[in-house]
């Protein structure tokens, strides 16, 4: 094993940290859940850090990042909303707005051809949006003093940057498949 499959290696450790991060929140073991969820996301910055750094990208990586990112995030969300710790409707934006890029994806890649994406800003803006509520929501079980209007601005900014990233790729990705399927003069 050489390092440049260090990346995959941590992205891959991401995927093994959810489910023991699902179990302690659920379990009500929130300073466990959040040591947890705190590595998981200080990993997400570390894959792409050390990929980027050293130039060790991959086929594999350009699949396994995103997707050990949203599961661990689509997986929490549901959890802090069977805990009511996070609105329903918050969790479902969430897993709505992956589904819509995984199926506009997959559609594009049958219909048209070879895709390949690359994290918008907006998607990365949201992706710290949403390990950040994570984060609070669970420090917040732990410590009182976390004023409520707080969570409820970073909940706003989830929902925001949520539809903002999942327009942005669908429009991005119509403005492509239009593109792919005119025909040149």
């Amino acid at each position: 094993m050489s390092l440049r499959h260090l990346p995959n290696i941590i992205s891959l450790l991401r995927v093994a940290l959810v489910a023991p991060a699902i179990w302690l929140m659920l379990q009500l073991r929130y300073t466990e859940a959040l040591v947890i969820v705190l590595v998981a996301g200080l990993s997400d910055a570390l894959d792409g850090y050390l990929a980027k750094r050293f130039g060790w990208h991959s086929a594999l990586g350009a699949l396994l990042d995103p997707m050990a990112d949203k599961v661990l995030l689509v997986a929490s969300y549901v959890a802090l909303a069977y805990l009511h710790l996070v609105p329903l409707w918050l969790a479902v934006l969430v897993l709505a707005r992956d589904l819509v890029i995984v199926i506009g994806a997959a559609a594009y890649y049958s219909l048209i051809g070879r895709i390949e994406m690359a994290p918008s800003i907006s998607s990365k803006i949201n992706t710290v949006a949403q390990i950040v509520l994570v984060l609070v929501v669970i420090i917040s079980q732990l410590q009182p003093w976390i004023p409520p209007a707080l969570i409820t601005v970073l909940l706003w900014s989830v929902a925001a940057t949520s539809v903002w990233s999942g327009v942005s790729y669908v429009t991005v990705w119509g403005r492509y498949a239009v593109r792919a399927t005119t025909p040149h003069e």
